[in-house]
């Protein structure tokens, strides 16, 4: 009389890493992963380890958790995963103010983001 099992959101040939509040604005997130999305991890990786981007590394864990998860937990190979969705989401914003000239305030925005990678195995070639 216990609870159900949950269906799993992912194909079998799927496996996911999700990073939250990451301390960088959705908008320069996603460039960073636009540029590495439908690569090969292999590639990915080196294209991440090389970018000038200060969230680049940050995206490469996640990469990285992704792939340790597709090996470990659904017994994928490494050697044929690539990048099947990178989704970048909003997280919260930290309002700060700042004093200005003549008794008034500007307000500063620190937006942080979400990130959610998911690879895949490709199938063989015949």
């Amino acid at each position: 009389m216990g609870k159900e099992a949950t269906q799993r959101k992912l194909a079998d040939n799927e496996a996911m890493a999700i990073a939250r509040t990451l301390r960088v604005g959705p908008r320069k997130l996603n460039l960073v992963a636009a540029s590495i999305r439908g690569l090969a991890v292999e590639e990915a990786l080196n294209h991440l380890a090389f970018s000038k981007r200060r969230i680049a590394g940050e995206v490469r864990k996640v990469v990285q958790s992704a792939v340790a998860n597709a090996e470990n937990n659904h017994d994928l190979d490494v050697d044929r995963l690539y990048v099947a969705e990178i989704t970048v989401g909003r997280s919260m914003v930290m309002k700060r103010w700042r004093p200005r000239a003549r008794g008034r305030t500007a307000r500063i925005i620190k937006p942080f983001s979400n990130l959610t990678v998911i690879v895949r195995e490709r199938e063989e070639q015949l």
